[in-house]
């Protein structure tokens, strides 16, 4: 069977497969979940097996020590696993909820309906832990999803979906509610984001790059983010022992994550009082600082230019820019961001509320880190992605954001007059 053909199959018992799901109970969905984590519990040797072949074969294809540690199924990524699939499970199921129901002057009642997509197809890099991440939200919003992770985690995946077939098995769903594509060939991307007739949505997790190929190529509706490039603002009203802790904490938690701030915008009226702090703070922890002219004349940095504006370093660097006012924060922030995450740190109520109210971006905060842009901070349990799109989905995407609504109407014998 070639490519072309493989994936038709998949797509063709994922859309069949999708019927049945529909019309799975909450329990049946939950039984599927944890006996899931139950097979990882009682597979982890094959598990760390199949694991060592793809971390050896990583090694000799000259992966990175970054890629390595995101490729490894340590016994804590393997617990994470675990203890994931029993939260989705505890989670409420979005699935049949009917909202905004009321009688028209017809008599006939009208609602809404929370339903699933359909069928979901799932393209990622390098962490097969994103396996179980995927398809535990896709099930248990009661979607059928067609997994493609990376070639370098192939061993892995297998091994992981074993271990979903059997929960799915368990719960007496079919096993095609949840597939990973077993081919390495690239060839798959291509047709999974081409099959109009059997995926509904797909959900690039990974890379620049990778998000932009399946953005410009896909068929099917795409729901993603390309960049975070993430600001913070620092206004002149603000409270500046809680200005110092958000602005560390925002670029220096973790580096090479979408909601670290990229781009530190202060107040020209507290600078030179915040800045100096800030710079011994971020250069004790080997962060390089790029900065505008005025940042320059208070601390020592690199000229950051047009381009380092515009740029989601995901490493130790960050951009510094003095602004006027809360004003030119905004207008830099409608040039640079990817419209991801923005923070502003003031005591001025009305501030924070116009901040909050302007700011065009998945999600905007008054006196808190970037780094609390997601899914799990936001109370969903996980997500499946951040969107900065506008349609349907917008920000950390979890379990509401893998349904969608469609209109019920409910009457007894009604006829339109």
């Amino acid at each position: 069977m070639n490519v072309k053909e493989y994936m038709a199959t998949l797509g063709q018992q994922a859309r069949d497969a999708s019927r049945r799901i529909v019309a799975a109970t909450t329990g049946e969905k939950n039984q599927a979940l944890l006996a899931t984590a139950d097979a990882l519990e009682a597979n982890r040797e094959a598990l760390a097996a199949a694991n060592a072949i793809d971390m050896e074969n990583g090694r000799a294809n000259g992966l990175d020590a970054a890629l390595l540690d995101r490729l490894e199924l340590s016994p804590k990524v393997i617990d994470g696993m675990i203890d994931g699939l029993r939260q989705v499970a505890a989670l409420p199921d979005p699935c049949g909820e009917i909202t905004d129901l009321s009688y028209r002057p017809s008599g006939i009642q009208v609602g809404k309906m929370r339903v699933p997509l359909g069928v979901i197809g799932i393209i990622y890099e390098s962490r097969p832990n994103v396996t179980i991440d995927a398809a535990s939200l896709c099930l248990k919003s009661g979607n059928a999803t067609i997994l493609r992770g990376g070639s370098e985690a192939i061993n892995s995946n297998k091994a992981i979906a074993e271990c979903i077939k059997s929960g799915l098995k368990a719960a007496g769903l079919p096993e095609a509610c949840v597939q990973v594509v077993e081919t390495t060939d690239r060839a798959a991307v291509g047709e999974l984001i081409s099959m109009e007739d059997y995926v509904d949505v797909i959900v690039p997790r990974g890379g620049k790059s990778l998000i932009e190929r399946i953005s410009n190529d896909a068929k099917v509706a795409v729901i993603k983010h390309l960049d975070g490039i993430c600001h913070v603002y620092i206004d002149d009203k603000a409270d500046l022992e809680k200005a110092f802790n958000i602005a560390l904490n925002a670029k220096t938690h973790r580096y090479g994550v979408c909601n670290a701030m990229e781009t530190l915008l202060v107040a020209e009226a507290v600078a030179a009082e915040i800045l100096p702090r800030l710079a011994d703070a971020y250069r004790d922890k080997g962060v390089e600082l790029r900065g505008c002219e005025k940042t320059r004349d208070i601390i020592d940095a690199a000229v950051a230019n047009d381009e380092d504006w515009a740029t989601e370093y995901l490493a130790p660097v960050l951009s510094i820019r003095v602004v006027a006012d809360m004003d030119a924060a905004m207008d830099h922030i409608r040039q640079y961001s990817s419209a991801h995450t923005e923070s502003i740190v003031t005591e001025d109520y009305s501030r924070g509320r116009r901040f909050i109210a302007e700011v065009d971006s998945s999600s905007v905060m008054i006196n808190a880190s970037t780094r609390f842009a997601d899914g799990f901070e936001y109370g969903l349990g996980a997500e499946i992605g951040i969107s900065t799109d506008k349609i349907h989905a917008r920000g950390p995407v979890g379990l509401e954001g893998l349904t969608s609504q469609k209109w019920i109407v409910l009457g007894d014998g009604h006829i339109r007059q």
